[in-house]
């Protein structure tokens, strides 16, 4: 239980993070470029809450001290819920019935002070359709399993910050 309420001291823990989600991104490029699998709206808004995870845990590295480890942790569950709650809708746009009504946009909503999708179009820019299954891994889609990495970040921070609370109430 101190191991785990410790993690965040140690920057070789927010290291893992920073590459377990450095190797989403560079997978999701890979399904991108070299398999030629076109991103939809969704994909983007996913790839984005998984570089939101890695600015989570470059914070902390860059600086570890009881605000960054803070603001670390803030991004790191907002990252991993928002991810995890459009990974859901994907898959439910994926599974509807009559795919005609369940359609997505087709131009990213980004903030107006944060374009990214004109910024870094080759990463951001949205050209798949949201209900197309082109690629799926023992059985599920991608948006399956992003719904599986995403719900593991968000437990495993729930995890750490409640060994955080209950070593702290031991003392």
């Amino acid at each position: 239980m101190n191991f785990l309420a410790s993690l965040g001291r140690n920057s070789s823990a927010w290291i893992c993070l920073l590459l377990s989600a450095l190797f989403l991104e560079v997978a999701a490029l890979y399904f991108q470029y070299g398999m030629e699998l076109r991103p939809c709206i969704m994909c983007i808004y996913q790839r984005t809450a998984v570089l939101g995870i890695m600015f989570a845990a470059i914070i902390p590295i860059l600086n570890n001290n009881i605000i960054s480890r803070l603001l670390g942790y803030v991004l790191w569950g907002v990252s991993a819920v928002w991810g995890l709650v459009i990974a859901i809708e994907h898959v439910e746009i994926q599974g509807a019935k009559n795919a005609f009504f369940a359609t997505c946009e087709i131009v990213p909503n980004f903030p107006t002070w944060a374009p990214l999708h004109e910024w870094l179009p080759n990463i951001f820019a949205a050209t798949g359709d949201c209900g197309e299954i082109n690629w799926s891994f023992f059985g599920l889609s991608m948006p399956q399993w992003m719904a599986v990495i995403f719900a593991i970040y968000s437990v495993a921070l729930g995890i750490v910050l409640l060994c955080k609370i209950i070593n702290k109430k031991a003392r």
